[in-house]
């Protein structure tokens, strides 16, 4: 049987590629790899997002629960979302979960998760 492997990539609408470059590579410490007119690859471990200007993108965040989890390491969360608060995030929702958790929106409402622990971690306390 055939399967998925595992994430590729995610690829995110964008207004203004600079804002959104400056959000995802200084604010959250993503390794821009590329840019061109239409877009940015970055990356953080093997994960890597891709931005694409799009005039279409919202200004509220979706009213579902979809969203994008980055991983963080315990002793880099707190400053991690203290530099997210200095930058102006909006919250989205206040963590009720196993492990540390900060909830947030991109420049572009994308709602946006980081998380101290993993899979097992999560599982452990089910």
């Amino acid at each position: 049987m055939k399967k998925v492997t595992g994430l590729n990539h995610i690829t995110l609408a964008v207004k203004d590629l600079d804002r959104s470059i400056l959000f995802y590579r200084d604010i959250l410490g993503l390794d821009l790899v590329k840019v061109w007119p239409g877009g940015a690859y970055l990356e953080a471990g093997s994960f890597w997002i891709c931005l694409s200007p799009d005039s279409v993108t919202r200004d509220t965040p979706h009213p579902d629960y979809t969203h994008i989890a980055f991983s963080v390491e315990e002793d880099d969360f707190p400053s991690l979302c203290q530099q997210l608060k200095e930058f102006g995030v909006e919250v989205w929702k206040e963590n009720k979960s196993e492990g540390a958790s900060f909830y947030f929106l991109d420049p572009d409402c994308h709602k946006m998760e980081l998380h101290v622990g993993d899979l097992q971690s999560r599982l452990k306390v089910m």
